[in-house]
């Protein structure tokens, strides 16, 4: 009789230090496992990751990017809700770009002195 191996899920891209979550799709058999080679700092506001990780895609994949970085779940909310994809897919690349930007510098500013895993709710796009 042969088992089937068992893949290891992550919920909406989110990690966790030393645990592998067991819902949703997977990146690879390690995806719920943070590994050496990941980053220790946030991509937009660059302080040190903490337990939840997200994967955030600078350009985004509707319009071709392939590239993903590591950003806390509230530095990744506050992207979605102050760009739309297509600003994104226009200035994402960079994060010096972004941080210009005077909502994100202003949320930058705020969050600084925040734990790693500090969440609030995040305001929903401007129309």
């Amino acid at each position: 009789m042969r088992l089937a191996r068992v893949r290891p899920f992550i919920v909406k891209n989110a990690l966790r230090i030393g645990e592998v979550l067991r819902f949703g799709p997977a990146r690879s058999y390690l995806a719920g496992v943070r590994r050496q080679s990941d980053p220790a700092t946030c991509w937009l506001c660059e302080r040190d990751l903490g337990r939840r990780v997200e994967w955030h895609h600078p350009v985004p994949k509707s319009r071709g990017g392939r590239e993903t970085v590591a950003v806390h779940p509230i530095c990744h909310r506050t992207l979605h809700a102050t760009f739309a994809n297509a600003e994104l897919a226009r200035k994402g690349a960079d994060a010096a770009v972004l941080r210009q930007d005077p909502e994100i510098a202003k949320f930058v500013r705020w969050v600084a002195d925040k734990p790693p895993d500090f969440h609030a709710r995040t305001a929903k796009r401007k129309r």
